[in-house]
């Protein structure tokens, strides 16, 4: 009797063991690929200079979200945000100083979500906030609980920062290209390197190595692998042959209406004197440097891609490009980030499921902060409670689906705090409640944003509605 009962429960254990391996066997991987301070300056967003065909390839692969949106233009506060599926106004982030455990130290960030449900979940290069470039090849700030293994890869162009240029203003007031001293002088400046030597020497360059690397060993899966490039962030690094890419003839420069400035809040934008006193050529050769990191960047996840292709991981794995904010290039008369105008707000999103839609776009309005839940419904996964996201599978199968969603930015600038809603049509945004300043752009007409609509009488009521929608967006769930 024994010996029959025995065989019965070796028989169950042995076809329980194999549901469990079918089961993981059918979960999904997920390989997440942020690129830093990323615009929409790309081929498949409409750019008709700029040539980034492997972020193309992954578009005709998956949906391209048209309106995707942070929720802060800055790195720290963004990646906080998107990494949790919590607000700014949750996580309490505002700079590049905090580590967001500091203010909500229970958060489950979509590393752990993906390490509950039994992934190996790892990191390379920028994920959370570092302070770039100066600590490139360090964990930043990082959160250890998010990841069974970091890496932290450091190139070629840490070694040679003292061949980086970039623009200063002069003691008589005009700009200059200047070699630096210290990577600590670069981070929030215009600077660029052509730099020497090949790809795979420099940072980002490493970076793809070991992607491609933690691919190939974990191939078998379930695997949640965060790919994290430094470029296109300034300094604008990228070997002399992407720079080649982009005569400066070719590059044309945003324009500024006369007295536009005059038009907007006092808060909307701060601009520096050294980047008012820079000539065309030398804007010009600053979008050329962005430009040619943007492709160098580009490359590298084209080696990425390939290595996904060669595994056979394509079908098994779901992929998201993305970037942790938009930039400026010129547009307003601004450069990099933190603002609430649609050249900062504005990200490219690119969602691959295999079985989903693929080769369309969405014009929906999304937002950031709905990554962490996206993925885990995609995942199969249970989406943790609290999170200030929804997940966009809806819009992952259907990229025309019904959607009501509009997407909230804020920001703070000169001790104001602004906050900025985007629907399809329009961007409403007010300065301290509107104390400070309201603006009101028809996005259809106005795409450029020069045209401020909040002081116009016959504007009265869409201002009021926006502001009622702005209201109830920030409100948490």
């Amino acid at each position: 009797m024994r010996s029959k009962f025995n065989g019965i429960l070796a028989v169950a254990l042995t076809l329980f063991s194999i549901v469990l391996h079918v089961a993981a066997a059918e979960k999904l991987n997920v390989l997440l690929i942020v690129s830093d301070d990323l615009c929409t300056h790309l081929s498949c967003y409409g750019d008709p200079l700029v040539k980034s065909p492997n972020v193309d390839r992954l578009a005709a692969r998956g949906v391209r979200f048209e309106h995707a949106y942070c929720q802060y233009a800055l790195c720290n506060p963004s990646r906080a945000s998107f990494l949790t599926g919590l607000r700014p106004d949750t996580t309490r982030v505002y700079d590049n100083a905090i580590q967001f455990r500091k203010n909500v130290p229970d958060a489950q960030t979509v590393g752990q979500t993906f390490q509950k449900a039994g992934y190996f979940v790892a990191r390379v290069g920028k994920l959370y906030h570092y302070g770039v470039p100066a600590q490139i090849g360090t964990d930043g700030l990082d959160d250890e609980p998010s990841w069974a293994e970091r890496i932290n890869p450091k190139g070629r162009d840490i070694d040679d920062f003292n061949m980086i240029e970039r623009i200063e203003l002069t003691k008589d007031g005009k700009a200059e290209w200047s070699k630096t001293t210290s990577l600590h002088q670069l981070g929030a400046t215009l600077s660029r390197l052509p730099a020497a030597g090949a790809d795979e020497e420099q940072t980002d360059g490493k970076i793809a190595n070991e992607a491609i690397g933690l691919l190939e060993k974990h191939k078998d899966g379930p695997f949640f692998v965060a790919c994290g490039f430094f470029r296109p962030h300034t300094p604008y690094v990228a070997p002399k042959k992407y720079y080649d890419m982009y005569p400066l003839d070719k590059i044309q420069l945003p324009t500024v209406p006369a007295g536009y400035h005059d038009t907007i809040p006092a808060p909307a934008l701060q601009l520096k004197k050294v980047e008012g006193a820079m000539t065309d050529t030398q804007r010009k050769e600053a979008i050329q440097a962005y430009f040619a990191a943007t492709s160098f960047m580009d490359a590298q996840l084209g080696r990425v891609i390939d290595a996904l292709d060669r595994l056979k991981l394509t079908e098994k794995t779901i992929v998201v490009f993305m970037s942790d904010h938009g930039y400026h290039l010129y547009e307003h008369g601004a450069w990099q980030k933190q603002t609430l105008f649609e050249n900062a707000a504005h990200v490219p999103l690119i969602i691959c499921a295999p079985g989903k839609t693929a080769g369309k776009s969405s014009p929906r309005t999304v937002e950031l902060v709905d990554l962490h839940p996206t993925l885990a419904d995609l995942a199969g996964l249970s989406i943790p409670a609290k999170l200030d996201g929804i997940s966009l599978r809806p819009l992952v199968e259907n990229p025309t689906a019904a959607w009501e969603k509009p997407a909230l930015s804020q920001q703070m600038r000169a001790k104001s705090k602004g906050y900025s809603i985007r629907t399809e049509k329009w961007r409403y945004t007010e300065w301290d409640g509107g104390e400070k300043g309201v603006e009101l752009y028809d996005e259809e007409k106005d795409p450029n944003e020069l045209k401020n609509l909040g002081s116009a009488a016959e504007f009265k009521e869409t201002v009021a509605k926006m502001k009622t929608l702005l209201e109830a967006t920030k409100k948490p769930h």
